[in-house]
């Protein structure tokens, strides 16, 4: 599981290195798709991934907008400040944590319970999601975007590799 948050952060930094090449009006462009545009998305992105994690730990939520974000230092000082919890919260996962139960309320006002295990993968597939929709926009820009490959980036070191076959 940290690998793949590891992978998540490891792109995403990239994509902020990839945005200090962009025009800040392409970056807060309105785009098909997603939640905007590039920056939006990425603060998207770091809203909810750490939203996830503050519900998991019984925490309130994360209640601001994006126009308060609305420029690139902004959102990575965002980004560095969620990260702390984030990745402490990421680095003590362990199997024991799947099957805890979160009870939720949706919008419209639904019960739900779903397992951590469950929030986690999602919260995992939801920036990937994200991810995607920057590399088509990226090419509508006439940009290469950011490689979403895992393989490659060393997260899964090999002794840990050779230790588990």
């Amino acid at each position: 599981m940290e690998a793949l948050f590891r992978y998540n952060w490891m792109v995403r930094k990239e994509w902020y290195e990839w945005c200090e090449d962009i025009p800040e009006e392409e970056l807060l462009a309105e785009r098909t798709g997603g939640v905007g545009g590039i920056l939006h998305t990425l603060f998207h992105i770091i809203d909810v991934e750490w939203s996830w994690i503050r519900l998991l730990q019984g925490l309130p939520d994360f209640q601001e907008k994006f126009e308060e974000y609305n420029s690139l230092a902004k959102v990575k000082e965002l980004d560095a400040k969620f990260h702390l919890e984030v990745s402490a919260f990421v680095g003590n996962w362990n199997d024991s944590l799947e099957q805890n139960l979160l009870y939720d309320t949706t919008p419209d006002g639904r019960e739900v319970i779903d397992t951590w295990g469950e929030i986690m993968r999602h919260a995992i597939v939801h920036e990937v999601h994200h991810i995607g929709q920057l590399s088509v926009w990226a090419r509508e820009l006439n940009k290469k975007p950011i490689s979403a490959n895992f393989i490659g980036r060393g997260l899964i070191p090999s002794e840990q590799v050779l230790t588990n076959e």
